[in-house]
């Protein structure tokens, strides 16, 4: 439970729903039909944009889901999607962001390693897969699941070879609770950074990481700087009032500039070592004697000072319900901070979601989750970043499990990747992935990826970074 950065590095490209194209179901499996003409044949698939890329075909579409997949009847709603298509005959990663769709093509670090397809989802919710009127009880992880399955389902009969799913953070715990309730869709997961938050009140694997991550010196150097901005707590108020006047931000959610104010500047720290590297900017972070505008200037580019306005939270609000509902939230709180901060238990899913939105947790859900992923997890990667928060409660996995791995880069922040393993973690991964994909190496072969690097298609993504997963 997070919130917003300014801009940040992403694995993102999702998928939609909608009505019927018009061409028969039968012409969808007629090998010499155009693929855009047997994507549309799917009942519930509709068109929204192509886009040109070298190599491929991108297609934004809707696809159209049940609002409750328990009960189809009761209605549905549009939900995005995207296809990236290089071939019927390749294999076809799943990717997931968890959060909304990104409507350019990129691919996935799978996609790249197995040179295959890649259907993107954008989680429902996120506008504007949204149902409308919006029942947010029916947003749980096993009706996400549900949209994937359908999915899955419906361009299955068009893309027949194996189905790779991943995703990072959010998208990674989204592949992790579609492979645990549709266990038999895909034939390998890589689930990338994702966090494991099964007792939701038990935080202190948190703490422990806040005191051993890094160095010392770059720990002392972050705390200091972040206890400075809190001393000058009104001066940055001052700043963010002013702010929120030029930009029209408010602040009816968390209550207060000086509530948002502290919602931000509690988290700085976690945000650093979320997308920084200490080796290249621990040497830059302010010292306490910095001017009070050098300690805003480094907060808004580690945290983004609006992100704690009714304007930088509302995109999110689907996933603090969820944070607040199923799937737990670290609630950390740094002790360094006791001293100045005013709001203690302030940084809660509640506080990120309108009122009239009612939210129950349900205390079962991420344990199902973590038994079955210890116990019954097959074809699945899990990949971490050392210095990564998210990564303080990771996924394992026991006895029971099959080809499951749970692998950690040395010194990553939460773009933490198979191409950062150390190099027998990376020839483990890849052997597997490109095993599962069904594109192994000849025999005696290195198993490596199967495309060169593509400067539109595989460099991150300049978006909103994120301090939620």
């Amino acid at each position: 439970m997070r919130r917003t950065l300014r801009w940040t590095l992403s694995l993102a490209v999702l998928i939609g729903t909608a009505g019927a194209g018009g061409a028969s179901m039968s012409s969808a499996t007629a090998a010499d039909t155009d693929i855009k003409d047997r994507v549309l044949a799917i009942k519930g698939m509709s068109f929204i944009e192509e886009k040109k890329v070298d190599g491929y075909r991108f297609f934004l579409l809707n696809y159209e889901q049940p609002v409750d997949h328990r009960h189809p009847e009761k209605g549905t709603f549009k939900q995005r999607i995207s296809l990236l298509h290089k071939s019927e005959d390749r294999p076809t990663v799943y990717f997931t962001s968890g959060y909304g769709l990104n409507e350019e093509p990129r691919r996935s670090e799978p996609t790249q390693m197995t040179d295959g397809n890649q259907v993107s989802m954008e989680y429902r919710f996120f506008t504007p897969s949204r149902p409308d009127p919006a029942d947010w009880s029916k947003l749980d992880i096993w009706q996400a699941a549900s949209d994937q399955h359908r999915i899955f389902k419906a361009l299955n009969k068009i893309y027949g070879e194996r189905w790779i799913s991943t995703g990072g953070s959010k998208g990674g715990m989204t592949a992790t609770y579609y492979r645990r309730f549709f266990p038999k869709d895909m034939d390998g997961t890589v689930a990338y950074v994702a966090p494991n938050d099964v007792k939701n009140d038990e935080d202190s694997a948190y703490y422990t990481f806040f005191e051993k991550v890094g160095s010392e010196k770059c720990r002392d150097r972050l705390n200091a700087a972040q206890h400075e901005i809190f001393d000058r707590r009104g001066e940055m108020v001052k700043r963010l009032k002013e702010l929120a006047k030029k930009e029209g931000y408010t602040f009816k959610l968390a209550g207060s500039a000086d509530k948002a104010f502290e919602l931000v500047a509690q988290d700085i720290v976690w945000g650093f070592w979320q997308y920084h590297l200490e080796k290249e900017e621990c040497d830059a972070v302010p010292s306490t004697k910095a001017k009070t505008q050098e300690l805003w200037d480094w907060g808004n580019e580690i945290g983004g000072w609006e992100a704690g306005s009714d304007q930088g939270i509302e995109y999110y609000t689907p996933y603090y319900y969820q944070a607040g509902t199923q799937m737990g939230s670290p609630d950390y709180e740094s002790p360094l901070l006791d001293d100045v901060r005013k709001y203690p238990g302030l940084n809660k899913p509640r506080t990120y979601v309108p009122r009239d939105i009612p939210m129950k947790f349900d205390r079962k859900a991420m344990k199902d989750i973590d038994k079955w992923v210890r116990t019954n997890a097959s074809q699945m990667l899990f990949v971490n970043g050392e210095n990564d928060p998210w990564s303080a409660e990771p996924f394992s996995v026991g006895q029971g499990t099959d080809e499951a791995y749970v692998l950690k880069a040395p010194g990553a922040n939460h773009g933490a990747n198979i191409a950062g393993l150390s190099d027998e973690d990376k020839k483990k991964a890849t052997a597997a992935l490109l095993t599962w994909a069904g594109v192994e190496p000849a025999e005696g072969a290195q198993p490596k990826r199967l495309t060169k690097y593509d400067a539109d298609l595989d460099r991150p993504v300049k978006e909103e970074r994120m301090l939620r997963p």
